[in-house]
């Protein structure tokens, strides 16, 4: 016979959590500015179909989230505006603003998480309706940004002139 007891367990951010974001976001964030810098200016609006993002529109969803995630999830005093970094998919697609304001939105995330200590990650928030300790959050940030790095590989590869054509 099996008896199992219900035992809360807490989530908590390991002791070396802030050391490996710091190496993972890193790296993400190098790429994706790396990218943004590389693609023609000339495909920063291109889409791969209606109603799909173009090139600058994934930019900018990262740089919003970058903003929003620790703003609005984790309660940082964001030095961007929400309904500035809200407009930003709709409007920002020259290649400098874009470039700009991503790099700027990598910066604030580093500067958030080099202010903050392991112990205070384990604080409670919400992430799309579930209760998490802020690590989580930022867990979520670096998923996100590989999520859109991948797309924006993929958008790269097919407007190269380098591209097969049996990729279009």
């Amino acid at each position: 016979v099996m008896t199992f007891s219900s035992v809360e367990v807490e989530a908590q951010a390991p002791g070396d959590f802030l050391a490996e974001f710091q190496g993972q976001f890193g790296a993400s964030a190098q790429k994706l500015v790396a990218l943004a810098e590389a693609m023609p200016a000339s495909t920063y609006d291109w889409s791969p179909g209606e109603g799909v993002a173009s090139v600058a529109r994934v930019f900018m969803h990262i740089a919003r989230y970058n903003y929003m995630y620790l703003h609005e999830n984790m309660g940082r005093v964001s030095p961007v505006h929400p309904d500035e970094y809200g407009r930003w998919e709709d409007e920002a697609s020259d290649k400098d603003q874009v470039v700009a304001i991503l790099q700027e939105s990598m910066q604030y995330v580093r500067d958030v998480v080099e202010s903050s200590d392991t112990g205070s990650l384990d604080r409670e928030t919400m992430l799309y309706g579930r209760d998490v300790g802020e690590w989580a959050v930022l867990l979520q940030l670096v998923t996100h940004m590989n999520e859109h790095l991948g797309q924006s590989i993929a958008c790269l590869l097919y407007t190269s002139d380098a591209a097969d054509d049996s990729l279009r």
